[in-house]
């Protein structure tokens, strides 16, 4: 999802009419959700974000687990290493579900900076992105930045529930070499 969304978008800046776009968007959006509800370990992962306290000991956990973390974060957090939800409670705690961990370890004003950390590396990335001196150049850093923009919008909307868990990292952020 993560490179069809970035070629998507490095395709509409290059110039590819909008309906062109569309109809592909539209035809793979179907066929994803064909392959979603032909396989059962996906089905339950997508019927588990819809209603996650349906199954709360097993598919719904994960999203249960992140979205307590958020919560007991609140404003301030409860201090940077000492969260409770990383200790067994969150599965994949250091790569996917960090953002919950950086919530309850530094409470909202800690993932607003995230946020804005995010915004302002794709505010570089358009501007360098401008300043290109070459339509390749302008593609290429325009594609890098909405590949890491589009990553962390992942990662994000999954952790905070608002979209299925895809196991995709927080760039520059997560444990391990692929973020």
């Amino acid at each position: 999802i993560i490179t069809m969304a970035s070629v998507i978008v490095v395709m509409y800046l290059a110039g590819a009419r909008l309906r062109h776009l569309s109809a592909i968007v539209s035809i793979g959006a179907v066929a994803g959700f064909g392959f979603i509800m032909t396989r059962g370990y996906q089905r339950a992962r997508f019927s588990s974000f819809l209603n996650p306290w349906a199954d709360p000991l097993k598919g719904g956990y994960q999203i249960i687990q992140g979205q307590i973390a958020l919560g007991s974060g609140r404003w301030f957090g409860v201090g940077l290493g000492a969260s409770r939800q990383k200790w067994s409670y969150v599965p994949n705690a250091h790569t996917d579900f960090i953002f919950a961990i950086i919530g309850e370890e530094l409470g909202l004003i800690g993932t607003l900076l995230v946020l804005a950390a995010f915004a302002y590396f794709a505010y570089l990335g358009v501007r360098i992105a401008r300043e290109a001196p070459d339509r390749f150049g302008f593609l290429v850093a325009a594609g890098i930045t909405a590949w890491i923009g589009i990553q962390a919008v992942i990662n994000m909307g999954a952790v905070t529930g608002m979209l299925p868990i895809t196991g995709v990292p927080l760039p520059m952020i997560s444990f391990g070499g692929t973020s």
